[in-house]
């Protein structure tokens, strides 16, 4: 069961798992200094990444996938492959790390500015570093962006930040708007680590255990899930208890760094889409619907019945506003999580059975670029 646990949690990307920097597979592209949207600079920055497929000669296969918070390219392996929603037979699929995950440029790794020390960047700074890595890959044109909470936020600022790239956006359990709920959830997750007296400052020199276990609380076992979901799970309400030990100890060993989860919670509660600037000017003024209003693709945004992490009437007014955007709801009480792999399979083939047919109509109908 434990070992259950941790595949579950490193596939939610909920911060199992201390990254592995030599899986085989994976690539690094090193850019040097890059400069976030702040004007401060990553020094010494490279972006991890691994393929799926095969890009043709024409470079117009290929499709992008971004990563939930602290998780990375595997977190929707669930549908990516042969046969699946993102059908790699047809898909040349670029799976990447966003900043701070402890593969792509992090707190935990930089030698230059390691810790508190680092930047504070953004969702959009996500997006740059991987506008970057497909300039040096040659591709100019995406037939898809897609992505998982954190990762179908970053999907959505992709259909804002260069709206000519792709034909389509496909984002689960996305906001383009940072809800106030959302921010609540992360700013507890941050208190439990900081207010750790081993976390230290952020100069640890080991993991805040303690914090560590509290924070598993908070987003594992409460806002990540639902009561119904666990009603169904628990006939006897009491085994919850060692369901929560279970989920506390496999975030305790799990390595990944606390500087690293407290630096993505971060730009995750600052991000809105109405901030990015477009030749230097902010033509959007705040206003996130101005900003989806912009939106070229056709956008899938999916999410749950319920969602206590990232609500899914953020995902549902998102959809309204983008111009071709349709919003499905997975018919699943399973919260947050009924977009992540080994919760209940009927989700996971209904997610892939949903984006198949939208990825179709794409194929029908692809945008010049």
């Amino acid at each position: 069961m434990k070992k259950l646990i941790a595949v579950l949690l490193l596939t939610m990307g909920l911060g199992y798992g201390a990254q592995a920097q030599t899986e085989p597979g994976l690539e690094f592209y090193q850019i040097g200094d890059f400069t976030l949207e702040s004007g401060e600079v990553i020094h010494d920055f490279k972006i991890a990444y691994m393929t799926q497929g095969t890009l043709n000669p024409a470079k117009s296969n290929a499709a992008l996938m971004v990563t939930a918070i602290s998780g990375n390219h595997h977190r929707i392996d669930f549908l990516i492959g042969p046969g699946k929603g993102l059908d790699t037979s047809k898909l040349f699929v670029i799976k990447t790390n966003a900043i701070g995950n402890g593969l792509t440029t992090s707190p935990s790794t930089s030698t230059a500015q390691h810790g508190m020390a680092f930047p504070h960047f953004s969702i959009r700074d996500m997006v740059e570093s991987q506008y970057l890595l497909l300039q040096h890959l040659g591709i100019s044109h995406l037939v898809t962006v897609a992505g998982a909470s954190m990762g179908g936020m970053q999907t959505l600022q992709w259909g804002v930040s260069h709206p000519d790239m792709m034909d389509s956006l496909v984002a689960l359990t996305p906001m383009a708007r940072t809800s106030p709920w959302s921010i609540a959830i992360n700013e507890s997750t941050r208190h439990a680590l900081m207010l750790d007296p081993a976390f230290n400052g952020g100069n640890y020199t080991s993991q805040p255990l303690a914090g560590w276990r509290m924070r598993a609380d908070v987003l594992q076992v409460i806002a990540t899930r639902t009561p119904e979901a666990m009603r169904a799970q628990f006939p006897n309400p009491m085994d919850v208890l060692a369901w929560i030990a279970g989920q506390e100890d496999a975030v305790a060993k799990s390595g990944f760094d606390a500087n690293d989860w407290i630096a993505q919670t971060w730009a995750y509660d600052r991000h809105n889409v109405g901030d990015t600037k477009i030749g230097g000017a902010q033509p959007f003024a705040g206003d996130p619907v101005r900003a989806l209003h912009s939106v070229k693709a056709k956008a899938l945004l999916m999410t749950g019945l319920l969602d206590l992490y990232n609500p899914v009437e953020e995902a549902q007014e998102a959809a309204r506003a983008i111009p071709d955007g349709r919003y499905v709801a997975i018919p699943s009480v399973q919260g947050h999580v009924a977009a992540a792999a080994g919760f209940r399979p009927a989700d996971i083939e209904f997610i892939n059975q949903t984006v198949r047919a939208f990825m179709q109509d794409v194929a029908a109908a692809p945008r010049k670029p």
